[in-house]
């Protein structure tokens, strides 16, 4: 088969906060490389920076700290993170915030005073949460899209799909293989560094938030690439996903964190006030917390009409709460609900993935030439990621990743390498192999995973259940691998992408379930009704996975306490903190 070959200095896959953060340091750091950014969709337009609506996590108040919300990461994510990973990201936030507005030309929302605002989120112990009302997202993706148009030599290649990364015949990175939609074309791209920026998205999930376009892509790669991938049981559930009925995709898309924040109500069907029966933090307890809780009432019983819980505004006033989250009251109401004057319906939703690939604070992986940034990375959240740390990781070592590279290359000077053909060649027959199956019911298959997925290795797991569903997600993938597509034409061919996404989706559900049954204790977003304590902080272990010849292995490595050990704190005075 004729493969377009095209080359490049640095390649990044993803054009979210990581990957557009990354390709502007990039060509600050050496503006004579060709830099060329690849995105699943249009540039901008597609992935889930652009869907925050929360805000950026930052220690800017002088009655705050780096050492606080260190801690309060540390200690939401049940000293799981790589610290030197979670202290980089605290730190460098203070100057990637003002990047984003003296430099990248964001508007975020202020005190009278004239300071940054920031709104509170749970499991916090500052109200350090950055924004732009509660659209913060569209303002950091349209001002990074801006900058990055401002510079034309930054090559752009939209709609076109990565599907594998490619190693020499010496094992590094020669490069990537890519699918452009619009023509169905194979396109190896030779780099001398690579950025796996594409974004996580657990949309394996019957009720999730990310964007349509998420399915999982960069791990799988990196996966198959036999990179080792840590915390991959870790999937964050966010509390209040929109419950709209089945017919809309809007269900299971976020109301944010900032509602609860800033005094918001979970009722249960009865209208009962719930989480007092739960955690003494109410609302403002951690995601992992309040997402059983409203498991817990769900199995009860205790439901609204479509099956989930209420959150209700009004006793904030609704004037108040219509200026304040202007966003998810435009959108309740086009779904037929009053945010900030009735009861809105609301359930868990797949939101986050802690898991991804390893890295080090420089964003290298074990594969020379490879870096990792953004939601594919993975240890600075640990077993929970707090809620206005996710667009902070996401720019924060976007922006470290494009600062090494240009360093790397000049250091290393690795040159174009060749790729292994078997391994290209293997790739491309990969992904042409639903042309030879006769076409089945696509949809009816996704839909097993959701139920797969939800049922059994979902907000509350055990056992049996992550046993039934591994054993459900080897027959989807059989169901899958003998089913093709009825339209032999690439062209924009969706039904073919649907088809590489699943499979995408099954590898990595794999991963998860039996990564969630190598953890026999349950911290964070994962929990185990049959290893229900959190086990010894001291001697904490993370899980890794990696796929060596074809089997997948699930081991366990120590966690490091660099900075601080369980039952320490950074913060001098802990009662301030508290």
């Amino acid at each position: 088969m004729n493969i377009e070959q095209l080359k490049t200095d640095v390649l990044i896959l993803g054009t979210g906060g990581a990957g557009l953060f990354a390709a502007l340091h990039a060509h600050k750091a050496n503006p004579d490389l060709d830099i060329s950014i690849v995105s699943k969709g249009l540039l901008g337009k597609c992935g889930c920076t652009r869907m925050v609506q929360g805000g950026y996590n930052v220690a800017l108040n002088p009655g705050d700290s780096v050492e606080r919300h260190f801690m309060d990461t540390i200690e939401g994510g049940k000293w799981l993170p790589h610290q030197a990973l979670a202290w980089t990201l605290v730190t460098t936030a203070i100057e990637r915030v003002h990047e984003l507005e003296n430099e990248i030309g964001c508007f975020f929302d202020r005190n009278p005073d004239g300071t940054l605002h920031g709104k509170a989120f749970a499991g916090q112990t500052f109200d350090r949460t950055v924004h732009k009302g509660d659209l913060t997202g569209i303002e950091i993706v349209n001002r990074l899209m801006e900058q990055v148009w401002a510079r034309p030599s930054i090559r752009r290649l939209e709609e076109h799909r990565a599907v594998a990364l490619v190693p020499a015949k010496d094992g590094t990175l020669a490069g990537a293989l890519l699918i452009d939609v619009r023509s169905g074309a194979f396109r190896f791209v030779a780099a001398q560094a690579v950025l796996l920026a594409t974004g996580g998205g657990p949309t394996m999930y019957r009720y999730h938030t990310p964007s349509g376009d998420k399915s999982m892509d960069g791990l799988a790669m990196a996966l198959r690439l036999g990179l080792p991938l840590r915390d991959m049981e870790m999937v964050q559930f966010h509390p209040t996903g929109l419950l709209a009925g089945t017919d809309t995709r809007m269900t299971g898309t976020v109301l944010e964190e900032g509602l609860r924040g800033a005094g918001g109500h979970l009722l249960n069907g009865a209208l009962h006030r719930f989480m007092a029966d739960y955690d003494e933090r109410l609302e403002r307890a951690t995601r992992d917390v309040v997402s059983r809780a409203l498991d817990a009432e769900m199995r009860a019983g205790r439901t609204t009409p479509n099956g989930g819980v209420y959150i209700k505004m009004s006793h904030l006033g609704p004037a108040k709460v219509a200026k304040e989250f202007k966003g998810m009251v435009e959108r309740c109401r086009d779904c037929g609900f009053d945010l900030a004057g009735g009861l809105v319906e609301v359930v868990p939703t797949a939101h986050y993935f802690m898991g991804g690939v390893m890295c080090g604070v420089d964003t290298a992986t074990d594969c020379s030439g490879l870096f990792v940034a953004g939601e594919d990375a993975s240890g600075m959240h640990g077993a929970n990621r707090l809620g206005g740390n996710g667009v902070a990781n996401s720019t924060v070592f976007g922006g470290i990743a494009g600062d090494v590279m240009p360093r790397w290359i000049a250091d290393n000077r690795p040159g174009h390498r060749a790729p292994d053909a078997e391994a290209l060649d293997a790739e491309v027959q990969r992904a042409l192999h639903p042309f030879a199956r006769k076409p089945g019911d696509l949809n009816a298959l996704r839909e097993k995973l959701l139920d797969t997925m939800w049922d059994d290795v979902g907000v509350v797991r055990d056992r049996a259940g992550l046993e039934r569903g591994a054993a459900a997600l080897d027959q989807i993938e059989a169901e899958l691998l003998s089913m093709g597509v009825a339209d032999t034409d690439r062209r924009f061919n969706l039904t073919w992408n649907d088809w590489l996404n699943l499979r995408s989706l099954v590898d990595i559900s794999r991963v998860i379930a039996l990564a969630a049954g190598k953890r026999e204790n349950s911290r964070g977003a994962h929990f185990r009704t049959d290893f229900p304590e959190p086990g010894d902080f001291a001697t904490s272990t993370f899980t890794v996975a990696r796929q060596r010849e074809g089997r997948l292995e699930i081991g366990e490595q120590p966690v490091a306490f660099t900075h601080v050990r369980p039952g320490e704190s950074l913060v001098r005075d802990r009662a301030a903190a508290e």
